[in-house]
Protein backbone atom coordinates (compact mmCIF):
# COMPACT_ATOMS: atom_id res chain seq x y z
CA UNK A 1 0.00 0.00 0.00
CA UNK A 2 1.30 3.38 -0.54
CA UNK A 3 1.87 5.32 2.30
CA UNK A 4 -0.88 8.14 1.37
CA UNK A 5 -3.75 5.83 1.30
CA UNK A 6 -3.53 4.44 4.91
CA UNK A 7 -5.74 7.08 6.08
CA UNK A 8 -7.99 6.43 3.50
CA UNK A 9 -8.12 2.01 4.23
CA UNK A 10 -8.54 2.96 8.01
CA UNK A 11 -11.04 5.10 7.67
CA UNK A 12 -13.27 2.66 4.58
CA UNK A 13 -12.49 -0.34 6.72
CA UNK A 14 -13.93 1.19 9.62
CA UNK A 15 -17.47 2.60 8.32
CA UNK A 16 -18.03 -1.17 7.01
CA UNK A 17 -17.53 -2.12 10.41
CA UNK A 18 -20.17 0.32 11.66
CA UNK A 19 -22.43 -0.45 8.89
CA UNK A 20 -21.49 -3.90 8.77
CA UNK A 21 -21.01 -4.59 12.66
CA UNK A 22 -19.10 -7.79 13.91
CA UNK A 23 -20.80 -9.83 16.66
CA UNK A 24 -19.63 -9.49 20.14
CA UNK A 25 -16.65 -9.87 22.00
CA UNK A 26 -13.16 -8.73 21.55
CA UNK A 27 -11.85 -11.25 19.20
CA UNK A 28 -14.77 -10.93 16.93
CA UNK A 29 -13.95 -7.03 16.88
CA UNK A 30 -10.25 -7.98 15.79
CA UNK A 31 -11.59 -10.79 13.42
CA UNK A 32 -13.97 -8.40 11.50
CA UNK A 33 -11.49 -5.24 11.59
CA UNK A 34 -8.69 -7.41 9.88
CA UNK A 35 -11.11 -9.04 7.14
CA UNK A 36 -12.20 -5.40 6.48
CA UNK A 37 -8.77 -3.58 6.32
CA UNK A 38 -7.45 -6.19 4.06
CA UNK A 39 -10.84 -6.06 1.31
CA UNK A 40 -10.19 -1.84 1.90
CA UNK A 41 -6.65 -2.56 1.22
CA UNK A 42 -6.78 -4.42 -2.27
CA UNK A 43 -9.29 -2.03 -3.06
CA UNK A 44 -7.41 1.30 -2.14
CA UNK A 45 -4.17 -0.50 -4.17
CA UNK A 46 -6.61 -1.50 -7.15
CA UNK A 47 -8.41 2.24 -7.45
CA UNK A 48 -5.18 3.94 -6.88
CA UNK A 49 -2.68 1.80 -8.24
CA UNK A 50 0.25 4.24 -8.63
CA UNK A 51 2.10 7.22 -6.36
CA UNK A 52 0.42 10.15 -8.37
CA UNK A 53 -2.94 8.74 -7.74
CA UNK A 54 -2.23 8.26 -3.92
CA UNK A 55 -0.21 11.71 -3.71
CA UNK A 56 -4.00 13.09 -5.41
CA UNK A 57 -5.88 11.18 -2.81
CA UNK A 58 -3.75 12.37 0.13
CA UNK A 59 -4.20 16.04 -1.16
CA UNK A 60 -8.44 15.92 -2.26
CA UNK A 61 -9.54 13.45 0.88
CA UNK A 62 -11.61 10.29 0.03
CA UNK A 63 -14.89 12.07 -0.40
CA UNK A 64 -16.70 11.06 2.74
CA UNK A 65 -19.25 8.30 3.87
CA UNK A 66 -22.74 10.89 3.55
CA UNK A 67 -24.18 8.37 0.21
CA UNK A 68 -22.63 5.32 2.13
CA UNK A 69 -24.49 6.45 5.10
CA UNK A 70 -27.60 7.23 3.26
CA UNK A 71 -28.09 3.91 1.35
CA UNK A 72 -27.54 1.55 4.16
CA UNK A 73 -29.00 3.47 6.63
CA UNK A 74 -25.85 4.16 8.95
CA UNK A 75 -26.13 6.16 11.88
CA UNK A 76 -23.94 8.88 10.79
CA UNK A 77 -21.61 11.16 13.34
CA UNK A 78 -19.50 14.13 12.96
CA UNK A 79 -16.32 12.27 13.10
CA UNK A 80 -13.41 13.18 11.84
CA UNK A 81 -12.30 10.10 9.99
CA UNK A 82 -15.42 10.07 8.00
CA UNK A 83 -14.22 12.43 5.34
CA UNK A 84 -11.43 9.71 4.53
CA UNK A 85 -14.16 7.29 3.77
CA UNK A 86 -13.83 6.30 0.09
CA UNK A 87 -16.80 5.52 -1.71
CA UNK A 88 -15.56 3.34 -4.49
CA UNK A 89 -13.11 2.01 -2.16
CA UNK A 90 -15.89 0.82 0.20
CA UNK A 91 -17.82 -0.68 -2.93
CA UNK A 92 -15.29 -2.56 -4.00
CA UNK A 93 -14.21 -3.91 -0.55
CA UNK A 94 -17.70 -5.08 -0.12
CA UNK A 95 -17.69 -6.76 -3.39
CA UNK A 96 -15.00 -8.35 -2.22
CA UNK A 97 -16.36 -9.47 1.16
CA UNK A 98 -19.18 -10.94 -0.42
CA UNK A 99 -17.48 -12.87 -3.22
CA UNK A 100 -14.44 -15.44 -2.44
CA UNK A 101 -13.44 -15.37 -6.26
CA UNK A 102 -13.91 -12.46 -6.73
CA UNK A 103 -11.28 -11.42 -4.18
CA UNK A 104 -8.69 -13.72 -5.58
CA UNK A 105 -9.10 -12.30 -8.38
CA UNK A 106 -8.71 -8.49 -7.00
CA UNK A 107 -5.84 -9.83 -4.82
CA UNK A 108 -3.82 -10.93 -7.88
CA UNK A 109 -4.80 -7.86 -9.64
CA UNK A 110 -3.32 -5.47 -7.14
CA UNK A 111 -0.27 -7.40 -6.78
CA UNK A 112 -0.45 -9.13 -3.01
CA UNK A 113 0.64 -12.04 -1.62
CA UNK A 114 -2.25 -14.50 -1.13
CA UNK A 115 -0.63 -15.68 2.09
CA UNK A 116 -1.09 -12.05 3.40
CA UNK A 117 -4.69 -11.76 3.10
CA UNK A 118 -5.79 -15.14 4.16
CA UNK A 119 -8.79 -13.62 6.32
CA UNK A 120 -9.87 -12.14 3.06
CA UNK A 121 -9.63 -15.05 0.71
CA UNK A 122 -9.73 -17.75 2.90
CA UNK A 123 -11.86 -17.05 5.96
CA UNK A 124 -12.29 -19.23 8.93
CA UNK A 125 -15.22 -20.43 10.62
CA UNK A 126 -14.49 -18.19 13.55
CA UNK A 127 -14.03 -15.43 11.20
CA UNK A 128 -17.39 -15.82 9.36
CA UNK A 129 -18.81 -15.83 12.64
CA UNK A 130 -17.44 -12.77 13.24
CA UNK A 131 -17.88 -11.02 10.70
CA UNK A 132 -21.49 -12.73 9.56
CA UNK A 133 -23.37 -9.18 8.52
CA UNK A 134 -19.78 -8.02 6.85
CA UNK A 135 -19.45 -10.92 4.43
CA UNK A 136 -23.58 -11.47 3.72
CA UNK A 137 -23.71 -10.76 -0.04
CA UNK A 138 -27.91 -9.55 0.12
CA UNK A 139 -26.64 -6.90 2.86
CA UNK A 140 -23.65 -5.78 1.01
CA UNK A 141 -25.37 -5.43 -2.41
CA UNK A 142 -26.48 -1.85 -2.08
CA UNK A 143 -22.79 -0.62 -1.73
CA UNK A 144 -21.71 -3.54 -3.50
CA UNK A 145 -23.95 -2.74 -6.57
CA UNK A 146 -22.79 1.36 -6.39
CA UNK A 147 -19.43 0.82 -8.33
CA UNK A 148 -19.39 -3.43 -9.14
CA UNK A 149 -18.72 -2.83 -13.04
CA UNK A 150 -16.11 -0.65 -12.62
CA UNK A 151 -14.42 -3.14 -10.08
CA UNK A 152 -15.36 -5.38 -12.96
CA UNK A 153 -13.44 -3.76 -15.41
CA UNK A 154 -10.28 -2.66 -13.66
CA UNK A 155 -9.66 -6.29 -13.25
CA UNK A 156 -10.57 -7.15 -16.89
CA UNK A 157 -13.95 -9.38 -16.26
CA UNK A 158 -16.60 -9.67 -18.07
CA UNK A 159 -19.72 -8.92 -16.41
CA UNK A 160 -21.81 -10.96 -18.73
CA UNK A 161 -19.60 -13.83 -17.74
CA UNK A 162 -21.82 -16.52 -15.85
CA UNK A 163 -18.75 -17.24 -13.50
CA UNK A 164 -18.69 -13.45 -12.48
CA UNK A 165 -20.86 -12.75 -9.61
CA UNK A 166 -23.59 -9.66 -10.73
Amino acid sequence: MHPPLAPLVAATAQWLLRAYPPGSGAVDRALAHAQARQAADVAAALRYPTELDAALVDVTGGGGADRLDWITGAGADDAPWRSWVDEVVASWAACLLGDPALARAAVEAAGRAPAEYGRLLAPGDLDRRAAALLRHPDLLAPVADLHRAELLTALALDPRDPAVAV
